[in-house]
């Protein structure tokens, strides 16, 4: 923020004495200054103004700042009160707000000015702080800028079609010239306001060139509105076009602010052009909002800032800073602070503690020469992901970090059904606009550029990422959550990968997920692995399953498609897993269960069932052991066998079954029966066939 030295004496009584003390002054209430320019008799400050700090890109906003910290100052406020005109006489302006992006929008009609040169103390001020006078009307518009932190704009009231003013969304390619003489093609989340037949402005940023106040002008619409800071900053950011008027807008200019920004602003034409007000001030948009009232306990105050600071004190810091106490409670102890229009970053208890910390000075606060710590051990949820990151490291993975965003393409293919893309409309982001849905967009193009650097690890190269990953859903509402990510090459033993390569690598993602599953759920965990067609159209229809965990959704496996193999110029097919790292780690840390070592050996039965190829081993094991069968303690997987023998659509599966007696040492003799009966329990469940 420009600062001149001058103006700022024009509203801090008495006047500051130099640039020095100015500087002293500012920097004691956090406003460091970059640099102090002297220009003949001013100095101009350049303030390093925080985001949160709006109301300090003025000069009256600094002059606050000084009347709070030093009590032998005090501000002198502009005059604010409402010019004098003809209020019965009819405006013949139409004012309309057709979105809620503009919070408030006021007008004012001005007829019979006289546009020309500005007098010297107005062409000084403005000059004084980088600005170009450009006449008295406009320079008019730019002094309430930088004087009260309100942006405002004027219109040749003659140049309106239809002698209307409407807030709307611009047309997708709609065509504005603004005031630097540059033609604009507008989009439709852009906010302008138009007259009867286009677009005159583009709203918070820039003026149109169309309604440029001239020395021809005679009548005038004067402007003075606030807009969402969201808004603007898409358009100028959109347009590259950053002015005064939008630094201060994505501030946030209170709509409370408006009306005396105006009547300020009327009364400086009236003074430096000439004219009379036609009829009363216009508005329209939402009513204003009441004011922000914060509850305030001096016993808190103390406690967070470490030292005592009275009542009556605090009470008279929170006056000087303009806001209006009332006691709260029948003791009154606690008090009821009413925030000023213009401290928008006000609204909790701490921020008022800040403001009382500020004024006071944080050099009240003494500073321990010792500081005591406890020291606590890591929270469960970085404990987890400690051990994720140590599991999948020693099997073999290496984490990567990638970017957030991925081309549409990417985010298409990677986009589960029923939800959209979120995108950002930036020119720096042309090629890759879209928020990822998947994080292994990312991994696949670090394997990219792993395998253009001839990178090559024995078993093939292992990724893996914790990342957010993003989506839309019904109604824009945004959908994030933090997944862990993996990916790895399937092992091709010949020129090209087989089925059985394949399988090799969709066994080997089994394992490490079960790995994190055993380790984070325990032993005796509830992973589920369900073969499904696939959620999005980046995996291969007959290589891709949902994952569950202990009852919960936990995500997926699936091999990549051939065409996105393709796309990413990866040679071996790639095998990759999404997991969601909540759900991943909800029964972390696991409970260890104890339980004695058996006391009596164990007798094991190796049956191979023939089955039909769409029977999983899920599904058989899940038989077995809800068959109730007699001493069975445990089924084992031992392998599956596919040929000519089995015949076609069926595969053999070998089950390693356990028995044991907790009592005595068991015969061969005694297992026969239990395990015919599980043999019979297979036949009928899922219509197995033992083989001979």
């Amino acid at each position: 923020m420009k600062t001149s030295l001058a103006w700022l004496n024009r509203l801090v009584s008495p006047p500051i004495s130099s640039a020095e003390e100015a500087e002293a002054l500012l920097m004691s209430v956090g406003f460091p200054i970059d640099s102090v320019e002297k220009i003949g008799s001013d100095s101009l400050l350049e303030v390093e103004v925080t985001s949160n700090r709006g109301d300090c890109l003025s000069h009256l906003g600094l002059a606050r700042e000084i009347g709070a910290k030093d009590p032998s100052r005090h501000v002198a406020l502009p005059d604010f009160n409402p010019p004098t005109g003809h209020a019965a006489v009819a405006t013949g302006l139409t004012l309309q707000v057709q979105t809620a992006e503009c919070p408030r929008f006021t007008a004012r009609v001005i007829r019979g000015v006289k546009v020309g040169p500005s007098p010297d103390w107005l062409k000084a001020a403005i000059e004084s702080v980088g600005q170009r006078s450009i006449n008295n009307v406009v320079d008019v518009t730019n002094f309430i800028a930088f004087e009260l932190g309100n942006p405002c704009h004027v219109f040749d009231m003659k140049k309106l079609s239809g002698a209307t003013l409407c807030v709307r969304a611009a047309r997708d390619g709609e065509m504005l010239t603004t005031l630097d003489g540059k033609k604009r093609t507008l989009k439709s989340d852009e906010l302008v306001v138009a007259d009867a037949d286009k677009a005159q402005s583009l709203a918070g940023v820039m003026g149109g060139q169309d309604s440029e106040v001239t020395g021809s002008t005679s009548d005038l619409v004067l402007e003075v509105a606030t807009w969402e800071p969201v808004a603007v900053r898409r358009a100028a950011r959109r347009h590259q076009l950053r002015t005064d008027a939008s630094h201060r807008f994505e501030r946030i200019v209170d709509a409370r602010t408006l009306e005396d920004a105006s009547n300020r602003a009327t009364k400086l034409i009236l003074e430096v052009a000439g004219g009379e007000v036609v009829g009363d001030l216009m508005h329209a948009g939402a009513p204003l909002p009441s004011p922000v009232r914060v509850r305030l306990r001096p016993a808190r105050v103390n406690a967070l800032l470490g030292i005592d600071v009275p009542k009556d004190e605090i009470v008279s810091i929170l006056h000087k800073l303009d806001m209006v106490i009332e006691p709260l409670g029948r003791s009154g102890d606690e008090l009821s602070v009413e925030v000023p229009a213009y401290r928008p970053d006000l609204t909790r208890e701490v921020d008022l503690i800040e403001e009382i910390a500020r004024i006071k000075g944080l050099d009240a606060i003494p500073i321990a020469p010792r500081m005591t710590l406890k020291v606590k051990g890591p929270q469960v949820s970085e404990s987890a992901r400690r051990e994720i990151g140590s599991i999948l490291t020693g099997l073999g993975f290496y984490e990567a970090v990638t970017f957030s965003f991925c081309s549409r393409e990417d985010a298409e293919r990677f986009m589960p059904a029923g939800l959209s893309r979120i995108e950002v409309d930036d020119e720096r982001r042309k090629h890759e606009p879209a928020l990822r849905p998947s994080v292994v967009p990312g991994l696949l193009g670090s394997r990219r550029s792993n395998r253009n650097a001839r990178v090559n690890v024995a078993g093939g190269v292992r990724l893996f990422e914790f990342a957010a990953v993003f989506a839309q859903g019904a109604g824009n509402a945004t959908q994030e959550q933090i997944n862990v990510s993996l990916i790895l090459d399937c092992p091709v033993t010949g020129k090209t990968a087989s089925v059985g390569d394949m399988q090799t690598g969709v066994r080997l993602m089994r394992g490490a997920v079960e790995s994190l599953a055993r380790a984070l759920s325990g032993a005796h965990h509830d992973l589920k692995i369900e073969p499904c067609k696939p959620s999005c159209k980046a995996y291969r229809e007959d290589g891709f399953a949902k994952l569950s965990l202990c009852g919960s959704e936990l995500g997926s496996i699936g091999i990549v498609a051939q065409d996105l193999q393709a796309a990413f110029d990866l040679e071996a097919p790639v095998v990759a897993a999404e997991l969601n790292l909540k759900a991943l780690c909800a029964n972390y840390p696991p409970r260890a269960k104890v339980e004695a070592l058996a006391a009596f050996p164990a007798i094991e039965r190796d049956i191979s069932f023939i089955v039909a190829e769409d029977v999983t081993y899920a599904r058989i094991e899940r038989e077995v052991l809800t068959s109730k069968v007699e001493r069975l303690e445990a089924c084992t997987f031992i392998g599956t066998y596919r040929g000519k023998q089995i015949g076609a659509g069926k595969k053999s599966v070998t089950l390693r079954l356990t028995f044991r007696d907790p009592a005595r040492t068991l015969r061969h003799e005694e297992v026969d029966i239990p395990a015919q009966a599980v043999v019979e329990h297979l036949k009928k469940a899922a219509g197995a066939e033992v083989r001979g």
